[in-house]
């Protein structure tokens, strides 16, 4: 099996001694090419160049949730093909690691390569549902190009959190799970329509949801972690469905200390409820219109103000080795 390892360098949980075990390791059992990303957006261009070719049979992720993003935006630039694209593994390296955790992999860098070895020499794979977000037609967001999204995304408040973490990052900050929760309070503080959303949900066959002002966008569930505790927005999304969507329609003082217990004390059997929240699951296609720009995050990387966005559950889009 030839494999090319794309290694993020800047990896919150992995240093470089921890770096060069994982790679000694894989190159142990197959021909492995490992590569340094250099600039944002080259785990992206690398998988991308995989795709096209014909002689790499696995892309590994070592990295955080944004490192895959970019691989897997990199294998399906040309849309999914998963008998011919080359399969994903993951080796988990960030400070929150969803996607590596939905699929059950160890939140361990060391751990997960032992478990990817062991998934390779007993030919463990699955197809798994991803989603992909684009510009609707016939607004200004039209000639947005589409990006996939593997766990989770957000047009409105959660993204405004997103954003500020990435500033603070940005001046040399390091992405701690303490820093999103001061953001949390930040953005919700500075949150213009708190009590009036601007968000409107429109899908084929159904009468638009109006005045959101949270709006997220789940493909798997937990929707993320708060250190070791999972949290899940939407309990039903899978892999194997569509997208699931939990939006709020008020963020008072009221209704924060209502969700974000109800979200702190969340479970696969019960999620957040109540007179402001909506909850759908399975959707195939939406699209979340706003009345002025809002910020979008996709896998937790600020893509910066839109105003529309159509989103597209995509079954069967990439082959995963677990």
């Amino acid at each position: 099996m030839r494999a090319l390892l794309v290694v993020n360098p800047a990896a919150t949980t992995t240093s470089a001694r921890t770096r060069d075990v994982l790679i000694h390791a894989l190159a142990s059992e197959m021909k492995l090419e490992a590569v340094t990303t250099e600039y944002r957006g080259h785990a992206r261009d690398l998988a991308r160049q995989a795709a096209r070719g014909e002689d790499i049979d696995l892309v590994v992720a070592l990295g955080g949730d944004g490192t895959v993003n970019e691989v897997v935006n990199g294998l399906l630039h040309a849309g999914p093909d998963p008998d011919r694209l080359p399969g994903l593994a993951v080796v988990p390296g960030g400070s929150t690691n969803v996607f590596a955790r939905a699929l059950g992999l160890p939140n361990h860098a060391v751990e997960a390569t032992g478990a990817l070895l062991d998934a390779l020499r007993e030919g463990r794979e699955r197809t798994v549902g991803l989603g992909l977000a684009s510009g609707t037609p016939g607004t200004d967001d039209e000639a947005v190009p589409g990006r996939w999204f593997t766990f989770n995304a957000g047009l409105g408040f959660d993204a405004g959190v997103v954003g500020r973490v990435e500033q603070h990052r940005e001046q040399g900050r390091k992405s701690t799970h303490a820093l999103y929760v001061r953001q949390v309070v930040r953005q919700l503080f500075g949150e213009p329509h708190r009590r009036q959303g601007m968000i409107t949900l429109e899908r084929p066959g159904a009468e638009p949801v109006d005045d959101l002002v949270l709006s997220i966008v789940s493909n798997t569930c937990p929707w993320t972690f708060l250190g070791n505790r999972p949290i899940y927005a939407s309990p039903k999304a899978s892999f194997d469905t569509g997208l699931d969507l939990f939006g709020l329609s008020r963020l008072s003082t009221a209704a924060v200390a209502r969700y974000g217990t109800q979200l702190l004390t969340s479970s696969p059997e019960r999620g957040p409820r109540g007179r402001h929240a909506v909850s759908l699951h399975d959707l195939t296609e939406f699209t979340l219109h706003s009345k002025v720009p809002l910020p979008l995050q996709m896998d937790g990387d600020h893509l910066g103000l839109r105003t529309s966005v159509t989103f597209t559950g995509v079954r069967r889009a990439l082959r995963v080795i677990v």
